[in-house]
């Protein structure tokens, strides 16, 4: 790469994670006179915990706008003439931004709407394929965490699969890879409580 294309690298990622940290869950909560999310059950503003403050409507607005912004980011780096690398980057500073975001004292989410946004653009035939597995997962086991992890794994395994078998950009194996991983990373809590079996059901009060 040349020096005129690293630089474009590190503004598109740098801008992704910027995108990624916006605080969907709080704005929508200010906008609407809801709570504010960091206030109620886990203090996450993730899509689970949002709909947890601010009822399924709100809660799944925010989960919404939430996925844009990983699709944003990958947007941004493919519509910048950058390759699938950048791309694959600006969906990883997306997730990051999205779980450690500057306008939260680097708290938020744990990455689940974000990376899921991303893989919309980055390959949505896996996007559609994970689908089941997290609502399924949710349906069968009443655990949010549980489908979130199932789906992230699921997802980066079909990607590889799928990346080998077409073939696809070999690219995409840094993120089948390290999408997951950070998914699980930013679980960790949650990991350690269903490891425990103190992990709270969906549906179970928390205030």
């Amino acid at each position: 790469m040349d020096a005129p294309s690293i630089l474009r690298a590190i503004l598109v990622v740098a801008a992704a994670y910027v995108i990624g940290g916006i605080p969907w869950a709080v704005i929508v909560a200010r906008v609407t006179g809801g709570p504010d999310p960091r206030k109620v059950g886990s203090g996450r503003t993730g899509g689970s915990n949002a709909v947890r403050a601010l009822g399924r409507r709100r809660g799944i607005a925010s989960g919404l706008l939430d996925a844009s912004k990983g699709s944003v980011a990958v947007a941004l780096a493919f519509l910048s003439g950058a390759g699938t690398l950048v791309a694959v980057l600006a969906a990883l500073a997306a997730i990051v931004g999205h779980s450690r975001s500057i306008f939260l004292n680097f708290g938020g989410g744990r990455g689940i709407a974000p990376s899921f946004g991303a893989l919309l653009v980055i390959q949505p035939v896996v996007a559609v394929a994970i689908l089941p597995v997290f609502l399924g997962m949710i349906l069968f086991t009443k655990f949010s965490s549980l489908g979130s992890l199932s789906a992230s794994l699921a997802a980066g395994v079909l990607l590889a699969l799928l990346t080998a078998l077409v073939p696809l950009d070999p690219w995409l194996y840094v993120y089948a890879v390290a999408g997951p991983t950070l998914i699980w990373a930013f679980h960790h809590d949650n990991i350690a409580r269903l490891l425990a079996g103190t992990e709270r059901k969906v549906g179970t009060p928390r205030t």
